[in-house]
């Protein structure tokens, strides 16, 4: 049965970490998930996952929002964007994602993640563009804070996704060793 509970703890990892793919918060889904296998197994068991490691999880997928936090901050602000702007970059970055998500399927393994980075950021890009369009502004001001907002996502995300696949890696190997 430990097994089992191992395999479907490793099933929770990988949704998170396509959630985090998807600007959702599946670091802390990660984090939920290895608490929980850390509660519910005992430590004689063979397949474990101690405190150690949950509080190691812990620290990075706080890491992460911080490092995405900063990124979309340093997006939004040298693009000189404006509330509204970023509001619908964000909702644009989400759609984004989840279209790029089923425009990369015909690529096989790494196509849907690498379309819904890209198209995570095409949304905030749209997203911020229109933001400031109906805020007023020029289409030259306004495609300038799209571009901010545009590398903000990406590598915001890019971060916290790489933080994500350390956390999977780290409970990977706590599960087997």
């Amino acid at each position: 049965m430990i097994y089992l509970y191992a395999l479907l703890l490793i099933l929770v990892l990988l949704i998170g970490w396509m959630l985090t793919v998807l600007g959702g918060p599946g670091n802390w889904l990660m984090v939920a998930a290895a608490a929980l296998y850390a509660w519910l197994i005992p430590e004689d068991e063979t397949l474990i996952v101690g405190w150690g490691v949950v509080i190691a999880l812990l620290v990075l997928a706080a890491l992460g929002e911080m490092l995405e936090f900063i990124a979309g901050a340093l997006g939004a602000t040298k693009g000189g964007g404006s509330k509204r702007g970023a509001a619908l970059a964000i909702i644009g970055s989400m759609a984004g994602a989840v279209v790029g998500l089923f425009v990369g399927v015909p690529i096989p393994v790494l196509g849907p993640v690498i379309a819904a980075f890209l198209f995570a950021g095409l949304g905030a890009f749209a997203g911020a563009v229109l933001g400031e369009l109906w805020k007023g502004r020029s289409l030259d001001r306004s495609l300038d804070v799209g571009k901010a907002a545009f590398w903000g996502r990406l590598l915001g995300t890019l971060a916290k996704t790489l933080i994500g696949s350390v956390m999977v890696a780290i409970a990977a190997v706590a599960l087997l060793f």
